[in-house]
């Protein structure tokens, strides 16, 4: 009897499964080919991307993020982008939700601070006082959209804050509602702009790339055809001038600039609600500690496949929660930082081994060594 492989995603061998390759850099025999003019994101990579920790830094020098997410059908998207960010490395993540809703929210959550967005009927924001409020927060990045509820008064403010209001340039993080929101706009991409990096999945990119002029049927088959996924990644960062981060199987990050990266995970545990939401959590926290987004995108990325394949080891394919990654983010962080130890070649055991203090030199009455 011939011997069964694996059938869809797959489960490959750990050197495949963490970016391996075969000889002269081909893909491995059960590996589908690399696509063609995309850089892999090994650990290589991604540990040279990681943000410096001081020793002496503390929670407002990593990072202060502000999640504006969350509604009453949707409580659990917010959670997760914040557990997500902590366990990143951010210093500080703020919750913005609607005012009726802050109660629910601040119970929930347990290191993240909340914030009121005024609301004009219940449960309907009210958008230029929220951003406002949004505005006069002090915050070094923003992640907008996670289940956030759908509406006219949600498109507006998403569009309000694509731009530089107020003189808010720092970047943002568009996921869910926000991108669905962008797909209804024309022309979003024009005019001054804020640096953003955008997570949408298959469908919420086919939406943009529609409402942006582009049929989509013209991209192919962007779920299993990596050539077809990069050009079109490719393509839509170049028209949009931001970083378009294409979710799935081998994940696409492209940046404006023509540089594109695939992540080596396919992993079909991950095919569970939520997961986004975790990645939204890890990049915005990348954000918020100084990276550029290209550079956090391709961090966040990476971080949250390894946790993916950690609890795959745990769990098996099947049955893995979004709850499950976060805790996994600072474990897969500190393995990329061990590799920056040994390559700096002061690896250190234990608790830490410090340098010796010199020995004082002996004394004229000193008695000598046995």
């Amino acid at each position: 009897m011939p011997e069964r492989r694996g059938v869809g995603f797959g489960r490959r061998d750990p050197a495949s499964s963490s970016g391996g390759s075969g000889p002269e850099g081909d893909a491995a025999p059960d590996e589908a080919p690399w696509p063609a003019g995309a850089t892999k994101l090994d650990e290589d990579l991604a540990a040279s991307l990681l943000p410096e920790r001081p020793v002496r830094g503390h929670k407002g020098a990593f990072g202060k993020l502000l999640v504006v997410a969350g509604s009453l059908d949707y409580a659990g998207a917010a959670l997760l982008v914040c557990r997500a960010a902590g366990r990143a490395g951010a210093g500080l993540v703020t919750l913005a939700v609607l005012e009726s809703l802050q109660p629910l929210f601040a119970a929930k959550v347990i290191e993240a601070t909340t914030m009121a967005l005024p609301e004009d009927d219940v449960e309907e924001l009210d958008p230029e006082p929220a951003l406002a409020r949004i505005l006069d927060h002090e915050h070094d990045a923003l992640v907008v959209g996670p289940g956030l509820r759908p509406g006219l008064a949600t498109a507006e403010l998403v569009r309000q804050l694509i731009g530089t209001s107020g003189g808010d340039a720092s970047p943002i993080l568009l996921d869910a509602e926000a991108l669905r929101s962008l797909a209804t706009m024309d022309a979003w991409w024009e005019g001054e702009r804020r640096p953003a990096i955008l997570t949408p999945h298959v469908g919420e990119f086919e939406r943009l790339r529609a409402g942006s002029g582009r049929d989509s049927a013209s991209d192919g088959d962007l779920t299993a055809d990596d050539d077809a996924r990069v050009a079109a990644g490719k393509d839509a960062a170049a028209r949009w001038g931001q970083v378009v981060v294409l979710k799935g199987a081998r994940t696409v990050i492209a940046a404006p600039d023509g540089s594109v990266a695939v992540a080596p995970f396919e992993n079909p545990g991950l095919a569970t609600g939520g997961t986004g939401d975790v990645l939204a959590g890890a990049i915005g926290a990348l954000l918020a500690q100084g990276l550029e987004p290209f550079a956090a995108a391709r961090l966040g990325v990476y971080l949250h496949g390894s946790a993916g394949d950690a609890a795959r080891d745990r769990l098996g394919d099947a049955g893995i929660l979004a709850s499950d990654l976060p805790d996994a983010l600072p474990m897969a962080r500190k393995r990329l930082a061990s590799l920056n130890e040994r390559r700096r070649g002061n690896r250190r055991l234990g608790f830490g081994a410090r340098e010796s203090a010199p020995r004082p030199e002996p004394g004229p009455d000193a008695t000598p060594p046995a």
